[in-house]
């Protein structure tokens, strides 16, 4: 599979874009004019430095307000389109993008314009490039893919093709299927663009909110399927005009975009049996059972409070393991890891001294460990691997957000018995302490907003799950954008994703005082929430106190009974629910730089986060923050 992104995609200078785009595995560059304008070299040495990167240039773009225009615009295009041939040679591309008029002065009418590229093509050749005619969804005259087949096929040139564009033809929600019927071999390229479902202008649109195929919500499969059945054999290109990468990540970003190609051509791939479509061979995207294990790193004077906050919730020290200052904690179906092995070189140490106490690690179930890793490494994720004692089991795993690690466990013998093979039992210290905790309902990731859809399209990509719709979460300090993945069709699996513009918010303090994106909150089941709630205090848990407004305001709001609302205040417990069921939700108070617990419990189908609650948590939180506004200990 030939790859390309035009390099107005992403952030940085011309060699750094150039660098990050061959580093991401991307074969080609479309170079856009702006770029290669402002950068001080001759073509001949931006060609030099595309080749040391080992590039190819796929495409020199946009030449704008060709073809219809009257004299003397029609003469002056003519010339244009000759100096640009002359560049193009010297930067060893043979493919220049027209894309469809918007000129005022232009004149419509097929036939003239077919006439215009029949006349540029013949000077084309002679200058050995290819024009390629691209409609652009605001066009003056021409808007439709279709409408710019019909130039191209009538002016009948074989330098002169059609170039297809996902946005301008999914955000005029023109059917792709009418691709279906272009020959293959007269489609020059096929540039590629997702976009979030908005009611507004189309220039607007396509200039600030285009992202990656599978960010966003436009049918970017169907599109390609309908490319895919021409024959099409040539580079599959990004162009991305979006506000919030342009003062992203350049890596990131050409990594999220060769991640997007590959994971839609597979998709293609997959529903298309028929058609031989050129992308790595990799295992269906995986089935979460669900979260085996969270492993925390600490410290061995911060072990203690850990250990006694875990301890509260219900949990019990069952396991130590046989080689390394591990400890293993767990309730109902919940393991918790606490890894104070942090001297040396190990990654839980590394993990410790950047972040301090946190929770770094988490291990899901799957059906086949290895080809869960397959697939994550076909789509670019990182393999994490580290050095093993005898009789250890090397568990697949990769690195995921915030450089954390996810490990895979299946129902082989090695690593289905890993609890036994590596820990030595400990009897509890005590009986009776289980609060009725049954297994980890969600795990929510705090990540500045502008990763989120790295690390949406991360999860989407590997794993079976589908995306949420994004909530705003008010916090006095700003808004916190949240959006949830969860696995398909049986939500065994939820993550959800907390984006934090600036450090003022309390998910941005935990940013900015934990020195990065990682797991803020764990979110623990139980059957019957007034039950576990009455052992937590048996226990001695500090329930985050909730204001007496909230539960004024909710009795009045959901029409509750005033005995149903006491027993809430009573036990600090949160309440939502919709037309599918109910959800009760208890937090703890924070720990170490804005951790925290929440223990929740669904009934019905209820299949939410408990986000309008939100901002009474944050409250809450803040109410018992330090002067600088983190929480306390």
């Amino acid at each position: 599979m030939r790859t390309s992104i035009a390099t107005v995609s992403i952030s940085g200078e011309f060699p750094e874009k150039l660098g990050a785009i061959a580093k991401a595995g991307f074969s080609g560059v479309e170079i856009f004019e702006n770029d290669f304008l402002t950068y001080d070299a001759s073509p001949r040495e931006v060609a030099a430095m595309v080749r040391d990167f080992g590039l190819e240039i796929t495409l020199f773009q946009p030449f704008r307000d060709f073809e219809g225009m009257p004299e003397p615009h029609r003469a002056r295009a003519f010339e244009r389109a000759e100096r640009k041939f002359d560049v193009m040679g010297e930067l060893g591309t043979d493919l220049m993008l027209i894309c469809s008029n918007v000129s005022p002065v232009s004149l419509g009418g097929i036939d003239r314009a077919a006439a215009d590229f029949h006349e540029l093509g013949e000077r084309a050749a002679r200058h050995g490039v290819r024009v390629g005619y691209e409609a652009l969804a605001w066009g003056r005259h021409i808007n439709d893919h279709r409408d710019a087949w019909e130039i191209v096929r009538r002016a009948d040139h074989r330098q002169v093709g059609l170039i297809l564009d996902s946005f301008h033809t999914l955000s005029r929600k023109i059917d792709p299927n009418s691709i279906r019927s272009i020959p293959g071999d007269k489609i020059f390229i096929v540039q590629l663009a997702d976009a979030p479902l908005f009611d507004m202008d189309l220039l607007y649109w396509s200039r600030h909110f285009r992202n990656m195929p599978g960010e966003g919500d436009l049918p970017v499969v169907d599109f390609m399927r309908a490319v895919a059945a021409t024959g099409y054999a040539g580079p599959l290109s990004l162009e991305i005009f979006n506000d919030q990468f342009r003062g992203g990540s350049a890596r990131a970003l050409a990594e999220d975009g060769h991640r997007s190609l590959v994971y839609l051509m597979d998709q293609v791939k997959r529903l298309e049996p028929d058609i031989r479509i050129d992308v790595p061979d990799m295992p269906d995207r995986i089935a979460v059972e669900g979260v085996e294990f969270v492993e925390f790193t600490t410290g061995p004077e911060e072990k203690a409070n850990l250990a006694a906050l875990l301890e509260t919730l219900g949990f019990a020290r069952t396991g130590q393991h046989r080689n390394r200052a591990v400890e293993l904690f767990t309730q109902g179906a919940i393991r918790i890891v606490v890894n104070t092995d942090v001297e040396g070189s190990s990654f839980a140490g590394a993990s410790y001294s950047v972040h301090g106490t946190n929770a770094y690690a988490f291990g899901l179930k799957v059906d086949d460990a290895h080809n869960a890793l397959r697939r994550a490494q076909a789509l670019d994720a990182t393999r994490f691997a580290e050095p093993r004692a005898s009789g250890e089991t090397a568990i697949p795993a990769i690195q995921g957000v915030g450089n954390g690690v996810i490990y895979f466990l299946d129902g082989s013998p090695a690593l289905a018995n890993v609890w036994d093979s590596e820990f030595a039992a400990v009897a509890p210290a005590s009986q009776g302490t289980d609060a009725g905790l049954t297994r980890i309902d969600h795990l929510a990731q705090t990540t500045r907003y502008d990763e989120m859809l790295t690390w949406l399209l991360f999860y989407t990509s590997i794993f079976s799950t589908r995306r949420t719709p994004m909530v705003d979460v008010v916090d006095p300090g700003g808004l916190v954008r949240s959006q949830a993945i969860e696995s398909a069709p049986t939500p065994s699996f939820r993550v959800t994703m907390n984006g934090a513009d600036n450090r003022k918010t309390f998910a941005g303090k935990f940013l900015a005082e934990g020195f990065g994106t990682s797991i803020q909150h764990i979110a623990l089941a139980t059957d019957d929430i007034f039950a576990t709630a009455a052992r937590l205090a048996g226990l001695g848990f500090q329930a985050l106190p909730i204001s007496r407004n909230y539960y004024d305001d909710l009795e009045a709001r959901f029409g509750l009974e005033p005995a149903f609302s006491d027993a809430l205040r009573a036990a600090s417990i949160l309440y939502d629910r919709d037309d599918q069921g109910e959800y009760f939700q208890i937090y703890s108070r924070t720990f170490g730089e804005g951790f925290f617990f929440e223990i929740v419990e669904r009934r019905g189908a209820y299949a939410g986060y408990g986000a309008m609650n939100a901002p009474f948590r944050i409250a809450a939180q803040r109410r018992l923050a330090r002067p600088d506004g983190m929480p306390k200990v």
